[in-house]
């Protein structure tokens, strides 16, 4: 038996039935973390996404310290790490070079771990190797979804839960339904829908989903050190370049890029002698990078805007950027996608094992409650980010500032930025490293009371079990 195995068994809590199951909508990075958690907890999951091979498409992800512990808790932080490339400065830049840097340092002082930057691929490829193969569903492309009440019409105990309806007419059963399915979440339509015939939808959640930003995304070949000279630093170099007069902008990460699935040659044509900075003499322009990436690994993509207002209904909740959808600027998606799924882990390891829609509807408030200021905060940071590489005089000024900022200041912005760094409370807690004190964690604190009881019942139990086969045996002696 694994220690892994061990642990899920030390953690199981839930009766094995079609009920106690969480169905998660979404193999994304938000779906597998959850997954990932559900699994160590011991508590019954499945995995359902409707594409019918997972490409982990995207930018080049940041990870900073608000994830070392919860990685470190499930056992992946060594390996991340060491496949990602430290980043501790974000460089501002024009056509003509860099213009100043916004240093993030001591971070290692301050938190114990330090910031770097990942391909996407390769964090997908670590977090689906956790998952077993008999949870991982593809090509389950969602069409409907039902919630059952816990009592029938003669107000007789029913068996609640909600049913998902596959589009080839498959259905499957649970207890708990979380959407991961992205900006344009089918569970979170299917939800409002539902509430805005009760008429209790939020105005603000009745519109179309914004975006001001269309992306050229993607990841090269590798390149050559020599001829692109910052692939040899140490840090990965971040530089955020302003054209000159140009309705665009680059945003470099010179480790790793990821390209969608489609060409689009007009946008590429019409960005292909902008202008990178690589460390070299010689002058190397997008087109250079164009022309070393698989045409079919090119894609536009739409940035969206929006912390939506409702997370949950009934049994179905929402994580990631089903509910919250970031401006990468402020390299926060993924961190916000993670601490996502922490806080929702730990809230349905509390449930009560006979647990009703009002226990679950009582959870997953809770669970938006403690996530909301945290994405918020997160939200206007990417907005300020972004505003930094835009035009006018909002954007002239932030530059400014940012570039005068004293180094106090921008200690403070880093220790607000990045002290909230959730753990699940079900697993062995990492003490911490740095000279901060980490926020204040609502969803730990409430769950390790529930955590020691399950502990300590499960310690009487095996004790009485132990006392009850000694008294077996004693008797059969004397026999």
């Amino acid at each position: 038996m694994t220690a892994d195995h061990q642990q899920q068994q030390h953690h199981q809590h839930h009766a094995s039935n079609e009920n106690d199951t969480v169905l998660i909508v979404g193999a994304g990075i938000a779906g597998m973390m959850l997954a990932l958690l559900l699994q160590k907890a011991g508590i019954p999951y499945d995995i359902y996404e409707r594409a019918a091979e997972v490409k982990a498409l995207g930018s080049a992800l940041f990870f900073s310290a608000t994830t070392a512990p919860i990685f470190k808790q499930v056992g992946i932080y060594e390996e991340l790490y060491a496949l990602g490339k430290n980043t501790s400065s974000i460089q501002i830049a024009s056509e003509q070079g860099i213009e100043y840097k916004m240093n993030f340092k001591d971070q290692q002082e301050l938190f114990g771990s330090e910031g770097y930057i990942i391909s996407r691929p390769m964090l997908y490829d670590v977090l689906r190797r956790q998952i077993p193969k008999e949870r991982f569903h593809l090509g389950r492309k969602v069409v409907s979804i039902s919630q059952q009440d816990d009592v029938d019409k003669n107000c007789n105990p029913g068996k609640g839960g909600v049913t998902i309806e596959f589009q080839d007419g498959s259905t499957v059963r649970g207890g708990i339904l979380v959407g991961a399915d992205g900006a344009y979440s089918v569970v979170r339509q299917s939800l409002y829908s539902q509430l805005k015939e009760k008429n209790v939808l939020p105005a603000s959640d009745d519109v179309p989903l914004p975006f001001n930003v269309v992306c050229l995304v993607g990841q090269t070949k590798p390149l050559d050190p020599e001829m692109y000279p910052y692939l040899k630093l140490e840090d990965c170099q971040f530089i955020r370049t302003l054209g000159d007069n140009k309705p665009y902008t680059e945003h470099g990460s010179f480790k790793n890029s990821e390209w969608g699935p489609e060409a689009v040659e007009t946008m590429c044509d019409k960005v292909r002698s902008f202008p990178i900075i690589s460390g070299s003499e010689r002058p190397w322009t997008l087109g250079d990078l164009i022309d070393n990436t698989p045409k079919e690994l090119i894609s536009k993509v739409m940035l969206e805007e929006k912390v939506f207002e409702t997370w949950h209904y009934g049994r179905a909740v929402l994580i990631g950027d089903a509910c919250h959808k970031l401006n990468p600027a402020g390299g926060s998606g993924a961190n916000c996608a993670i601490h996502d799924a922490v806080a929702l882990a730990n809230r349905i390891y509390a449930l009560p094992e006979n647990r009703t829609r009002a226990d679950i509807d009582q959870a997953f408030k809770a669970y938006r409650d403690e996530r909301m200021p945290w994405v918020e905060a997160a939200f206007n940071t990417s907005t300020m980010m972004k505003s930094m590489v835009q035009k006018g005089l909002k954007a002239t000024l932030i530059r400014f500032l940012s570039r005068n900022m004293p180094d106090w200041v921008t200690r403070r912005i880093t220790i607000k930025m990045q002290y909230y760094q959730p753990q699940a409370a079900f697993l062995p807690l990492i003490e911490n490293q740095g000279t901060v004190k980490p926020a204040f964690q609502e969803g730990l604190h409430d769950t390790l009371p529930i955590v020691e009881a399950r502990r300590k019942s499960k310690h009487a139990a095996k004790h009485t079990s132990d006392a009850d086969a000694g008294t077996t045996t004693s008797i059969a002696s004397t026999t």
